[in-house]
C-alpha cells in the first residue's frame, strides 16, 4: 500500500513525509504511565492516539515494535529534589508494599486499556526491571565527563552540555530566560547549576524503593528510564518518541541531552506530542479536585455524572478531536459523544449484513457512485494528514447517510455499482475497526441495568430486614465478579 502518511514533527515544528529508517521494524516509543493511581482521561488520551498510530501503521504494512514503559520506580514528584515519592506515598495510605501498589495500578490500567480496545504493545518493560542498565548508562555519562557525584547522588552537568549542544530544540524552552524571570531557581543545593538534572538519588531513610550502585543505596532519575529502555529496545535511534505535551520540558529535553552524550545522536527522528484534557475548561489536577478516572467514568460514580458510560464513549470523545488540539471535558460533550458513538456502531452492524444485490433495471447514478468514492477517498487522507481522526470520522459520518439510505430502500443498488457499494463497505468497517478500534460495549457492560435493579432489590430487602434475600443478591453478585460496597452509601465496583 502507498504511504502518503505525513506527521507534525515537535522538534522541527512542520508536518514531514513519514519515511522510517532503515530498520527491519519501526520503532515507537511511548512514555507510559507512572502507576500509583488510577488511570485518568490523560493518560487514555496518550494511549488511544498511539494506539491509532500503531494501528495504521501495521494496516500500511510496516513491521512496527511498540514499547511503551511502565513508571513503577517511585521516583520524586517532577523530577524535584525536594519532592515525594509518589508510590511510597500511596502505599502508606493504603497500608499495602510499593510493589503492591504498582502491580495493582498496573493491573487496573491494563484492564482499563482492554476495555478501550487498546492494542497491547509490543513490549512494556518497567523502570524496576531494568535498573542495571541505567546504572551502565550513568557511568557512561560519567566517563564521557557530563555527570558528576554529589552528596551520593549523581547529576547531569547541564551547563557543562549547554556549552557544546544546544539543549531546549524541542520545548523552545531556553533556561536562561527562566532563570532571568524567577531569580529564586538559582538556589543550587547540592547541584552545581539549578536545572542539573538527577541521573541517579541517593535514598533517604524512608525511600523503600533502592538499589544498590557504585554511588550507594538510591534509584535511577525520572528522564534515565526512557533513555535506557528506548536505546534497549529500539538502539540508538528509532522512528517515533511520544508522550503527552507536558513531557515536552524537562522530560524529553533531557533524555535528548542524555542521548547526544551517550551516542552522538537525537535520539528520535520523530517526536509527537498529544495535547492535553481540562475538565470543563480546567487544568485536571489534585489540587482542583476534578481528575476523572477511567473508573469513575465507568462505574458512574463521579459527582459530573449521573449515571456510568462505557469507555469505548470515552475513546470516540477523545478522537473526535485532533490530538494535538487541547481537548475540553464536560458532561455535554460526553453525552453528544454516546449519541454519535452509538449511530456509527449502529451503521457497523448494519452494513455488516448488507449484501449487494443485482438488480435488472441498471440506471447507474454516477453522482452519488463519485460522491461515495470521494468520500471513501477522504477517509485515507485524513488519517494519512497527522492522524487527524477528527476529519476521518466526519467523513465515516458521510459514508454512513448512504449506509443508511441503501438500509431504508432510499438508495436503491441499481444507483450504484457493485465495486462502489463493495468501497463503501470495506472503508467503512476498516477505518472503525481496525483503524480507529472502535467496537460495541462488551455484554458485561450492558449488564449495568440489570446491576442497579438488584440493588434496588437489596435496598427494599435491608429495608424490611429480609436478611435472606440480603444474602442471596449479594452472594450472586460476588459470583459474577460484582463486589457491593455497604458502607454510608450503596455502590458497587468489579472485582480485580
Amino acid at each position: 500500500m502507498k504511504n502518503n502518511l505525513k506527521i507534525y514533527n515537535t522538534f522541527t515544528r512542520k508536518k514531514e513525509q513519514f519515511i522510517p529508517i532503515n530498520h527491519p521494524f519501526v520503532g515507537i516509543y511511548l512514555c507510559g504511565p507512572t502507576v500509583y493511581g488510577s488511570p485518568h482521561l490523560g493518560h487514555a488520551r496518550s494511549a488511544i492516539v498511539f494506539d491509532i498510530i500503531f494501528r495504521y501503521l501495521k494496516y500500511l504494512n510496516y513491521k512496527v515494535r511498540y514499547i511503551k514503559n511502565i513508571t513503577d520506580v517511585g521516583h520524586l514528584e517532577r523530577d524535584l529534589d525536594n519532592g515525594r515519592d509518589k508510590v511510597l506515598l500511596q502505599a502508606n495510605i493504603e497500608k499495602l508494599e510499593p510493589m503492591e501498589i504498582t502491580q495493582y495500578y498496573t493491573n487496573i490500567y491494563d484492564r482499563n486499556m482492554s476495555l478501550l480496545n487498546i492494542i497491547p504493545p509490543s513490549i512494556e518493560p518497567r523502570a524496576s526491571g531494568n535498573i542495571l542498565e541505567q546504572i551502565e548508562l550513568i557511568k557512561k555519562i560519567i566517563f564521557s565527563g557530563f555527570g558528576y557525584i554529589s552528596n551520593g547522588s549523581v547529576y547531569f552537568n547541564l551547563e557543562k552540555y549547554k556549552k557544546k549542544k544546544i539543549y531546549g530544540n524541542l520545548s523552545g524552552i531556553i533556561i536562561d530566560n527562566l532563570l532571568k524571570k524567577n531569580k529564586s531557581l538559582s538556589k543550587k543545593i547540592e547541584k552545581k547549576f539549578i536545572f542539573d538534572f538527577a541521573l541517579w538519588k541517593k535514598a533517604g531513610k524512608s525511600h523503600i524503593m533502592n538499589w544498590n550502585s557504585p554511588w550507594g543505596r538510591g534509584f535511577p532519575g525520572w528522564h534515565l528510564e526512557c533513555s535506557a529502555m528506548s536505546n534497549k529496545y529500539l538502539g540508538k535511534k528509532f522512528d517515533i518518541h511520544g508522550g503527552g505535551i507536558d513531557l515536552l520540558f524537562p522530560h524529553h529535553e533531557c533524555e535528548i541531552a542524555q542521548s547526544q552524550v551517550l551516542n552522538n545522536i537525537n535520539p528520535a527522528k520523530y517526536w509527537m506530542h498529544n495535547n492535553l484534557i481540562t475538565i470543563n475548561k480546567k487544568k485536571m489536577g489534585k489540587s482542583l479536585g476534578n481528575i476523572i478516572t477511567l473508573d469513575n467514568i465507568f462505574y458512574g460514580n463521579h459527582f459530573l455524572f449521573n449515571k456510568p458510560y462505557g469507555l469505548m464513549v470515552i475513546k470516540f470523545f477523545i478522537l473526535q478531536s485532533h490530538y494535538r488540539n487541547p481537548l475540553d471535558f464536560s458532561l455535554l460533550a460526553l453525552n453528544a459523544s454516546q449519541k454519535g458513538y452509538l449511530k456509527l456502531i449502529n451503521g457497523l452492524k448494519v452494513i455488516k449484513k448488507l449484501k449487494y444485490k443485482k438488480s435488472d433495471n441498471i440506471n447507474i447514478d454516477n453522482n452519488i457512485v463519485n460522491k461515495i468514492n470521494f468520500f471513501c477517498q477522504e477517509c485515507y487522507k485524513s488519517i494519512d494528514n497527522d492522524f487527524n481522526t477528527a476529519k476521518l470520522i466526519s467523513n465515516l459520518f458521510k459514508l454512513l447517510k448512504y449506509i443508511n439510505d441503501i438500509n431504508c430502500k432510499i438508495l436503491d443498488f441499481s444507483k450504484i455499482k457493485k465495486k462502489t457499494f463493495l468501497n463503501l463497505k470495506n472503508t467503512y468497517k476498516i477505518f472503525i475497526e481496525d483503524n480507529l478500534g472502535l467496537r460495541e460495549e462488551s455484554a458485561f457492560l450492558k449488564k449495568k441495568n440489570l446491576i442497579k435493579i438488584l440493588i434496588k432489590i437489596y435496598k427494599k430487602a435491608k429495608k424490611k430486614k429480609d436478611y435472606n434475600t440480603v444474602d442471596f443478591i449479594r452472594l450472586q453478585l460476588k459470583l459474577n465478579g460484582i463486589i457491593l460496597q455497604d458502607y454510608f452509601n450503596i455502590n458497587w465496583s468489579y472485582k480485580t
